[in-house]
């Protein structure tokens, strides 16, 4: 915990922490400032005070007394909505399963709703062995307060080894909020989890410095050691219906009073681009040359009943919306075949498609990377050679 200590006697009531302060954290009451519940302990006005008046103590949480050896356990979250498990979750049990036979330890669900024991049947027949199980109507729709109490109650109990979540919106915002409620590391958005042979690590890699370099990155004093995953990284498992595993079921800690935020209403969002389930994607970049040209791209998608795909390039330059971006800051994507067209494959667009069934790349310089990935390449100017894949294309599909 953190304290903010204001000496009341040194204070001048000048007011120049009251100016610096960015949350509106401090107030004066009379001529002595005082600090109110918006403080984040940032520390701004300690060096605002011309007086030091003003006094920041952090408790610094090492791992003194924590022993590691007491953590055990590969545990997912199970990310749902309206009772349905969302994709990303399957993903992470089927990798989890390899994480934790390669420590020797259980596969785990963490799942918290409200009515949400199916899902909880569901996970075990994708991999899990045990699922610890949370419901409350106060968990009816994801919250953070109170995803986040029920989350920490049940890390607090069992003490996972690795905890690894979705890197959707509420994946997250869920993750980052635990970690630092719990004071543990987390590693955002990884592209590749493994287990280190020698110190039985979690490796967590992932895209680094703007995607010029792959960080392995390693929690080594702290526990559980936690990762977020980007849908589609990972193969979906198969399921296995005769599977049989245990529920563990724990009360919710906290109750409606707690909860900072209320649900109003949902609205519906129409959403005309989903790449993440498309099995043919074809994606446009740079050598498009201007949104004139998109048209090649989508006749293709529609001869071959896909979706259209985009680099970064082609939607910070205004030629198609960000729903259609593949890559680092875009969608991660996994389908059937990608069709890369004029896009060089930077590593910050392989991280969003380097693992589809198959790639073709098609560009004209023979020594653009993504060549280095492509399952076939053609060196060919695209607005030549798009047209040709398009009518044979149509001449097939049309028998």
């Amino acid at each position: 915990m953190a304290r903010l200590l204001i000496d009341e006697g040194a204070c001048t009531g000048c007011e120049a922490c009251v100016e610096e302060c960015p949350y509106a954290a401090l107030e004066m009451k009379g001529d002595v400032a005082t600090v109110n519940e918006k403080c984040t302990f940032c520390g701004a006005c300690v060096d605002a005070c011309p007086v030091e008046a003003i006094v920041l103590e952090k408790e610094e949480k090492g791992v003194e007394g924590l022993d590691i050896s007491d953590y055990k356990d590969v545990w997912v979250f199970i990310e749902h909505k309206r009772e349905r498990i969302a994709n990303v979750s399957f993903e992470l049990l089927g990798e989890g399963r390899k994480l934790a036979d390669a420590l020797g330890c259980k596969l785990s669900g963490m799942l918290l709703g409200d009515g949400v024991e199916e899902c909880a049947r569901e996970a075990i027949k994708y991999g899990a062995d045990k699922v610890y199980l949370t419901e409350s109507p106060i968990l009816k729709e994801y919250r953070t307060d109170a995803y986040t109490a029920g989350a920490v109650n049940l890390i607090k109990q069992y003490k996972p080894e690795i905890v690894i979540f979705g890197a959707t919106t509420q994946g997250r915002d869920f993750a980052g909020t635990i970690a630092t409620t719990i004071c543990t590391g987390l590693t955002a958005d990884c592209t590749g989890l493994d287990i280190d042979p020698e110190t039985k690590l979690l490796r967590q890699t992932r895209p680094a410095f703007g995607g010029n370099i792959m960080a392995t990155i390693l929690c080594q004093k702290h526990r559980p050691q936690m990762a977020t995953v980007r849908p589609k990284v990972f193969a979906m498992p198969e399921k296995d219906d005769s599977r049989t595993g245990e529920i563990i079921r724990e009360g919710l800690p906290i109750g409606e009073d707690k909860v900072r935020t209320k649900i109003l209403e949902f609205l519906q969002v129409d959403q005309t681009v989903n790449l993440m389930d498309a099995e043919i994607i074809v994606s446009g970049g740079r050598g498009l040359g201007g949104i004139k040209n998109f048209p090649v791209i989508r006749e293709l998608a529609n001869v071959l009943g896909g979706a259209v795909g985009a680099s970064r390039a082609a939607v910070d330059a205004g030629w198609i919306p960000y729903e259609h971006q593949v890559g680092q800051t875009g969608r991660t994507v996994r389908p059937k075949i990608y069709i890369a067209c004029g896009i060089s494959g930077a590593i910050q667009h392989q991280a969003g498609m380097k693992t589809s069934e198959i790639i073709v790349a098609i560009n004209k310089d023979p020594e653009a990377p993504i060549f280095k990935i492509a399952t076939y390449g053609i060196v060919a100017d695209l607005f030549q050679a798009l047209p040709m894949l398009t009518q044979e294309f149509k001449k097939r599909l049309d028998r």
